[in-house]
């Protein structure tokens, strides 16, 4: 498994955070609460949140070949629900 992280700067991670979570919980396992949430994805992907007064931490777990798409598919999801702001995703390889 390839691994990436972001920190992703804005006041309203929890919010974010227990949106997201939510709108996945239809096709996918989750587990949150209002500062850490988990998705698992049907690829074996995951996706790990943890969000605090600034700043929404995220960290993806996927298959080498499909990380980078992971990445666009979680900016994506969190860039609509944050309408109101533009939010900024640095991802970067973990280890």
């Amino acid at each position: 498994m390839a691994r990436s992280t972001a920190d992703v700067s804005t006041t309203s991670g929890s919010k974010y955070l227990q949106q997201l979570c939510k709108h996945w919980s239809h096709k996918m396992v989750t587990e949150f609460d209002a500062s850490r949430g988990r998705v698992d994805f049907p690829s074996g992907a995951q996706l790990f949140l943890d969000a605090d007064e600034t700043v929404l931490r995220l960290k993806l777990e996927a298959p080498e070949d499909s990380l980078e798409r992971m990445e666009g598919v979680v900016a994506d999801h969190l860039k609509r629900f944050a309408f109101r702001e533009e939010l900024m995703f640095g991802w970067a390889n973990a280890a």
